[in-house]
């Protein structure tokens, strides 16, 4: 199990199965970079998002102005929130329709839920405030 599974799996309830749940398949692709089960990239959303994984989250994070709310989750200092006007910001209203269709939901639903998840999901795959190795993102 790779680090990815284990922090989704924690975040998510769940276990190794969390990266199935349609929350956990966008933060899979989010933050694997379209790294799918096995460590083959996809061409799916993580493409869409223009891959990268966590370290090309953390750029979209600073494109848009948000570059500390983002460091604040890989830091071991507080995890500062976002909200979902700030993400729909970051990654654009064609993306967040992308994930939402993915995940099943109404884009406003979907941005309020990836605002309670993703600082979570990412504080926890940078517990010692480093981001990992790419090697070891895999889920």
């Amino acid at each position: 199990m790779g680090i990815l599974e284990s922090v989704l799996g924690n975040l998510l309830g769940g276990g190794s199965n969390a990266t199935s749940s349609p929350m956990g398949s966008v933060l899979s692709s989010i933050l694997g970079g379209g790294v799918q089960q096995g460590g083959t990239a996809s061409s799916g959303l993580g493409g869409a998002l223009g891959g990268g994984g966590l370290g090309g989250l953390l750029s979209q994070f600073q494109n848009a102005g948000l570059g500390h709310v983002a460091d604040s989750w890989v830091g071991n200092g507080p995890n500062h929130p976002v909200s979902p006007d700030q993400l729909q910001n970051v990654f654009g209203q064609d993306r967040v329709n992308d994930m939402a269709n993915q995940a099943g939901m109404q884009p406003g639903d979907f941005l309020s839920q990836l605002s309670q998840h993703l600082p979570a999901a990412v504080n926890g795959m940078t517990p010692n405030g480093q981001l990992p190795d790419e090697g070891s993102v895999s889920v």
